[in-house]
């Protein structure tokens, strides 16, 4: 049976898929908005002008993404090895690139600091250049970083499968060194896919809580500073600077996305 409208035939089912749809997509919405409407634009502005505010947010998307270009030089190569090579145990590996994803993010927190803390053997190693990774943005780095690369390897990885394996055996074919493959046609040929992946990475690196407090909790994050003044202030103070946050991410993430389109289309 379909619905007749102005010009156009709905059926039922994809009136029910419409309407689970929305109700999907309001579950998504929902709380975000609800934040929002629930949020003093006075605090909201003196939270703007808190200058621990503004360190934690500078620092938040600053040590996001020089964490996610830093992962990238092994991340991408990692991707076109699995898109390209067939060898024992890449299903196994495949599925412990997920395991990130899937375990608990204090978990991840937990086992991090365990290769990096003052006893381990590159934490020693760290001592030794005058530094500990635990309390230090590079410790918060590592963190965003574990949780985080999942989502580049496997975008990358989809986008070099996606690229004409013949293209690549044509330039070899004419002389073209594999590294000359790989940087003027692979790379190029499933940018969109990295550049999607370095994105999706740098989002999900910058909104990390579970790990990062764990390996270090200071200096602070935005998402630690919503967590702290939650627990010491309650849900009036650490809202405005959720507000804020989320804003700031998604103004990030809309400037990534519209350069990123800007650079497949050129």
């Amino acid at each position: 049976m379909k619905i007749k409208t102005e010009g156009y035939q709905i059926s039922w089912f994809n009136l029910a898929l419409i309407i689970l749809g929305g109700f999907a997509l309001l579950f998504i919405i929902g709380p975000v908005l609800g934040m929002f409407l629930h949020s003093s634009p006075v605090k909201v502005l003196e939270t703007v002008q808190d200058k621990e505010v503004q360190a934690s947010i500078f620092r938040t998307l600053a040590i996001a993404f020089t964490g996610t270009l830093f992962f990238a030089i092994f991340a991408v190569p990692f991707a076109y090895i699995l898109a390209r090579k067939e060898f024992s145990g890449k299903r196994l590996i495949t599925g412990i690139i997920d395991l990130p994803v899937i375990i608990p993010h204090t978990a991840a927190g937990i086992a991090i600091l365990g290769v990096i803390s003052r006893d381990s053997l590159i934490g020693k190693g760290a001592g030794l250049l005058g530094f500990q990774f635990v309390g230090h943005p590079a410790g918060i780095a590592l963190a965003m970083g574990f949780v985080s690369i999942p989502f580049l390897i496997n975008a990358a990885r989809d986008g070099f499968l996606n690229v004409p394996v013949r293209y690549e055996k044509a330039a070899l074919n004419l002389g073209a060194s594999p590294i000359q493959v790989f940087l003027t046609i692979s790379l190029p040929m499933a940018w969109k896919n990295v550049v999607s992946g370095f994105v999706m990475m740098f989002g999900r690196g910058m909104s990390e809580f579970g790990a990062v407090v764990i390996v270090a909790y200071h200096p602070l994050t935005t998402p630690v500073l919503i967590f702290e003044r939650f627990t010491e202030f309650g849900l009036s103070y650490a809202q405005p600077v959720a507000v804020i946050f989320i804003l700031i991410c998604l103004l990030v993430f809309i400037l990534l996305r519209l350069l990123s389109v800007k650079k497949v289309a050129r």
